[in-house]
This record gives C-alpha cells, structure tokens and sequence, in this order.
C-alpha cells in the first residue's frame, strides 16, 4: 500500500517540483495550500500576493491539476495571526528583530497542518524547503542537515522541529539544487517552472514593517534618543520599531562618520548607535535540541546567527541547571549579533540545536 504524503504546496517552483518528485517515487500525495492571509489587515494587497495568498492558491490549483493530485485549501488564519503576526509585532515593539518565517514553520506548518494530517490519513508531511531529514551519525537522533543547494540551503529556518515533527516529514527538494529544480518542473510541464521566488514576508508585501505595525495596533511607537555608548544624546530618532541591530542606511540623521545601531532599549526608548557593533559573545535562549540532547561542559560548533550568514566557528556552552539556554563564544567576533533573531548551531553539515538570541 502506497504511503500517503500531504504537501504544503505555496504555488511556487520548489513545493510544486517536490509534489512531483514525491509522485515519482510513488507515494499517494495530496496538496495543500494553507489560507492565512487576514481579511482585516491593512493590506488587501497581501490577499493577492505571497507564499499563500490568492495569487498561490491559484497556481497551486493548476499544478495539482497537472499531477492530477487532490488538492485542499485549510483555514490556518487564526493560528497564523496568533503565532506569526502578533509575535511579530510584539518582538518589534519590545526592540527585538524576529523572524516570522521561521515562527509560521514551526507553528503553522508543521504544528498546526500536523493535527489535520490525521483527518487526511496521511503518514507523512512535505514541503519545499531545500534542506534535509536524516540521523546525526553519533548520537542517531533525527535532525535536519543541509542541502545539495548551498546558495539556498534552508536549514537554519528549520531548527524548531521536534523528534515526532521530523519523523513525519520528508523534505524532496534537499536533495536537488534550484536550477535543477526549475529544470525539472520544466520537463514536466508545471505551469510554475518560471515563477520568481518570492522574497518579501508574506504580510508585508512592501518590506514597510513601521507602517504595518502602526496601522495593525493603532498604536504610536513614540520619538526618543539616539545615544553613544556612554550614554550621550546623538539625536533623536522617529521609534524604536523603525530599527534593527547591525542598521546603517535610513537613520534620518548625518552624524560626520558611519555609525550603526548598536541595541535597542524599548522600556527607555533609546537606540544606542556606535561605530563597531561587533560582539564576542551571545546568549541563545528558548533551545531546541536536534542533533544533540543538553551536554556538559563545551562543544566545538559552527553557528548562524541569521540566514543569510556564513556559519562561524564558536564554542558552545550549556548555562548550567538551564538546559534551554547556551552561551557562545566566537572564534571572532561577529557583526550585528541581533535580539530575536535565531541562532542555529550545526555540527558539519547537521543542525545539532537552536535558539533565540537573547
């Protein structure tokens, strides 16, 4: 009997080749596109646009049409807006930088499509991450590793799954480059093999995250300081949610020489601004443990502290009696280390753990 499969399908390239690959490999695969758009967000525009807007749901369609696959739309807008787009919104309010991708992984791909899974009889989950499922070759455990894609290897939005997750998930795409994607899906005729890769998060088309923010609470974020490390007025700045650690360009204020945002204090409404914000150090909360269960003493790693950033050695330490907290130690310092944001720690090729960036 064939294993059943349901496939979060985005109407992009990569969900739809890894719908077909699964097909190729025999097994019994539905489609899904999961409806979180919000009918009462200032943006209509994003009704028509994004990973899952109207826009998605159509090109999903066809391609399920072309596999001759089933294919559902489930209402996730509930759980979206409560795990995704608030969290959002209260990490930039609280002057933390947060990644909503990853937050929609683990709370609505695979938690909340999880529970429906069930409903569809299905044995496993997919997606059209370019990462991979496997065992850690020491201690056995399920993990993610990378991908065969390393210019767009997608592992490090992937470090919240847990044991039970990974065991139900299958992950095609891993395995294949994106030029060999688009290929594919040419070869056979998916209606998407040429479709742009979206790039901005899904609920904020325009990348204007202040405006956003300001029209979905009705809330102002209040002028306040720009200061030095010493503590120094520098200027003022128009709200602590129009800035991010590591921020350079759109300060609205010449000071002579390159300064960048060095933290962010959201309780004194202040943006300390300083020349190097690079830092030796950092604090990963809120740990999940992957490749590794919690260790004693310390462990030689590599970590990234955003997605785009080239892994850097460090050393990894478990804070002692909390096992969901580590300390890192760089081997050299790196720039723009930035609250919210996860860090995601890999032992060669395999995620062993990660966290959030205190």
């Amino acid at each position: 009997m064939k294993k059943r499969v349901v496939i979060g399908m985005s109407g992009g390239v990569d969900s739809s080749a890894a719908a077909c690959i699964l097909l190729e490999r025999g097994y019994d695969v539905i489609g899904v596109t999961l409806q979180i758009w919000q009918d009462e967000t200032p943006d209509a525009i994003q009704a028509q646009s994004g990973c899952c807007g109207l826009t998605a749901v159509e090109d999903a369609r066809r391609v399920a049409e072309r596999l001759d696959i089933p294919y559902y739309v489930l209402n996730f807008k509930t759980d979206f807006r409560n795990y995704v787009i608030d969290y959002f919104v209260r990490e930039y309010m609280a002057g933390r930088t947060p990644n909503p991708c990853i937050a929609c992984n683990r709370h609505v791909k695979w938690e909340s499509l999880l529970s429906k899974v069930r409903q569809l009889d299905a044995d496993y989950i997919a997606t059209g991450h370019y990462a991979r499922t496997g065992r850690h070759p020491d201690t056995g455990r399920l993990c993610i590793s990378c991908s065969a894609a390393q210019g767009k290897d997608q592992s490090y939005a992937l470090y919240p799954l847990t044991q039970a997750q990974l065991a139900a998930t299958l992950l095609p795409a891993g395995d294949y480059r994106k030029e060999d994607i688009r290929r594919f899906a040419a070869e056979r005729n998916l209606p998407v093999a040429h479709k742009p890769d979206s790039q901005d998060i899904c609920f904020v088309p325009d990348g204007d995250y202040a405006r956003f923010i300001k029209e979905y609470t009705y809330a102002e974020s209040p002028e306040g300081d720009f200061i030095d490390e010493t503590g120094g007025v520098l200027g003022r700045h128009k709200g602590v949610i129009h800035y991010t650690v590591g921020q350079r360009k759109g300060l609205g204020i010449a000071f002579g020489r390159p300064l960048y945002v060095k933290s962010i204090n959201a309780p004194d409404n202040t943006v300390t601004l300083a020349e190097d914000v690079s830092v030796s150090k950092m604090i990963v909360k809120d740990v999940n443990w992957m490749a590794f269960e919690p260790f004693q003493g310390e462990r030689r790693l590599s970590v990234k502290i955003r997605y785009s950033h080239k892994a850097a050695g460090c050393t990894a330490f478990v804070e002692r009696g909390l096992d969901s907290r580590i300390r890192c130690r760089f081997d050299v310092p790196q720039r723009a280390v930035t609250p919210g944001q996860a860090a995601v720690f890999y032992d060669g090729e395999y995620v062993a753990f990660g966290g959030i960036i205190e």
